[in-house]
């Protein structure tokens, strides 16, 4: 790699994996009498890291601990904030986890989102790290019951209102998020220079294939089709536009792009970034794309006025409606404006949260 090692950005921890470790410290406390500090979690990939604990206290029934969490270079609201976790074992149901949320950690309201209204805006990913938190203790020390995790988040009332959450109908809070567990730093420059030189080391070793993924779920669909080693992957992320611009002027014979349904509804808008941050779903492109391919006009007009493009694809998906295919399609077409005339034969692929390919436009040749 290139530059000075002492400048390059700091990784650091999502609110998901502190909340996790807090949980399991807090549980192991409950069935030994004695808190791990460090505590050690497993992240989605398998990573085993560690967490010091901030604080920590001991009760009849129930434990309480504290992490503070450190989000590395990155700019993110949530740095330095204290994340607690409270757990209780109930032995009124076998096994289980149920999350509550606590103070500074907001509520689902309304449709659209991975997590339906009423529930915890605790996403489905740092739930399954809990969840594998809890069964990893349960297998070092035995125990009848399920678990109660409360996630609190100092100060979260007062953040969320730098987020989208309001707008979403999240309320009272944060949502507890993360799909890695790792908190990549956020800088526009210092990320599309890696994959630029992403790009450069494919076209300087050979490599007649890469990909463009906006994150790990996506990258391991492409991985699962083709077996490609990491080389191939280009760390796109929300950069698409940084990634398309230099491959226009230093082509390679076959690029996939793979992505969700929302990232890749703003990149078939035209988005060049697709951060939440700096694009949005525009609803009416939906209700027009879903209008182009025949849809009912039930369908369309709810559409307009949905609150998340999840909701839109829930919507044509109850209605037995194709939407992820013709989206491809206006995507592919989208990326083609971007890489002009550059010989580059093109595969966009949407996936879904669970790693399906649900939509696809193939290769020109």
């Amino acid at each position: 790699m290139t530059g000075d090692a002492k400048n390059e950005l700091r990784r650091g921890w999502t609110t998901g994996a502190c909340a996790t470790a807090a949980a399991k410290a807090g549980l192991s406390a409950l069935l030994t009498g004695r808190f791990p500090d460090p505590v050690e979690i497993t992240l989605p990939k398998g990573a085993q890291v560690e967490f010091v604990l901030c604080r920590h206290a001991l009760f009849d029934q129930h434990a309480s601990v504290t992490i503070v969490k450190d989000a590395g270079d990155d700019p993110d609201v949530t740095h330095g904030a204290e994340i607690t976790s409270t757990v209780r074992i109930s032995e009124e149901a076998e096994h289980g986890v149920l999350f509550k949320a606590g103070k500074g950690v907001g509520t689902v309201t309304r449709s659209g989102l991975p997590i339906p209204p009423g529930e915890p805006a605790i996403n489905p990913v740092p739930r399954k790290m809990m969840e594998v938190a809890v069964e990893e203790v349960r297998k070092k020390h035995p125990f009848s019951g399920s678990v109660e995790i409360e996630v609190a988040i100092e100060g979260g009332e007062e953040l969320a209102l730098k987020t989208l959450n309001p707008r979403l109908g999240i309320v009272g809070g944060l949502s507890v998020l993360g799909t890695t567990g790792i908190v990549r730093p956020f800088s526009c420059a210092a990320w599309i220079a890696s994959i630029h030189r992403g790009i450069d080391v494919a076209r300087a070793t050979g490599l007649e294939h890469v990909v463009g993924a906006t994150g790990s779920t996506s990258e391991d669909a492409v991985r699962a089709r083709y077996g490609f080693d990491d080389a191939a992957f280009l760390d796109m992320g929300d950069f698409a536009g940084g990634m398309l611009k230099y491959l226009r002027a230093h082509p390679v014979p076959k690029l996939t792009m793979a992505g969700g349904f929302a990232k890749f509804t703003k990149l078939a808008q035209g988005a060049l970034d697709l951060h939440s941050a700096r694009s949005q779903v525009e609803f009416e492109f939906l209700a027009s794309l879903l209008s182009e391919y025949g849809a009912d006009r039930g369908l369309i007009d709810r559409a307009r006025t949905a609150n998340t493009a999840k909701e839109v694809l829930d919507m044509a998906t109850e209605a037995d409606f194709d939407i992820s295919g013709p989206l491809a399609i206006k995507s592919k077409q989208a990326v083609r404006k971007i890489l002009r005339s550059a010989p580059i034969a093109l595969e966009v692929l949407i996936v879904d949260r669970a790693g399906t390919v649900t939509g696809e436009a193939g290769f020109d040749v």
